[in-house]
């Protein structure tokens, strides 16, 4: 492999984990927010899964986001607040399936990743100036 094709791949890497971020970042604004009447739902946390992609042209395996799907996994809690537009007879309204602990973590994680390809491109540039200079000489 080449120190293009590490670059090209660890692009692909930063590329799939700032999508992984944005998602994140949706579930965490919406955490809080409650239906809008009792029979609506409410925001349904997003999950971002990842995919192997082959470019045929240089063989180099990439990655990409395969999917992002809705989180039907885990119940919606309820939390009372009678006053609140959404709450049914009872007062209680339906909340996010979000944890907001679980997605700063995944979050940390995600940005642990993008930093470790930003290493890559860096350590792959800074080979291929030293290759330059060398041949300069």
């Amino acid at each position: 492999m080449d120190l293009y094709g590490s670059i090209a791949i660890s692009a692909s890497g930063m590329k799939a984990q700032s999508t992984r971020i944005r998602i994140l970042s949706e579930n965490v604004a919406n955490a809080s927010t409650g239906a809008i009447t009792p029979e609506d739902e409410p925001y349904v946390r997003k999950t971002v899964s990842f995919k192997n992609v082959l470019d045929r042209e240089t063989g180099f395996d990439f990655v990409d986001i395969n999917r992002i799907d809705e989180d039907r996994t885990q119940p919606f809690p309820t939390r009372y607040i009678p006053n609140h537009p959404g709450a049914d007879e009872n007062g209680y309204v339906r909340m996010p399936n979000v944890n907001p602990l679980v997605e700063m973590n995944d979050m940390r994680e995600a940005q642990r990743t993008f930093e470790a390809n930003l290493g890559m491109i860096e350590q792959s540039r800074n080979m291929i100036l030293q290759t330059i200079g060398l041949l300069r000489q």
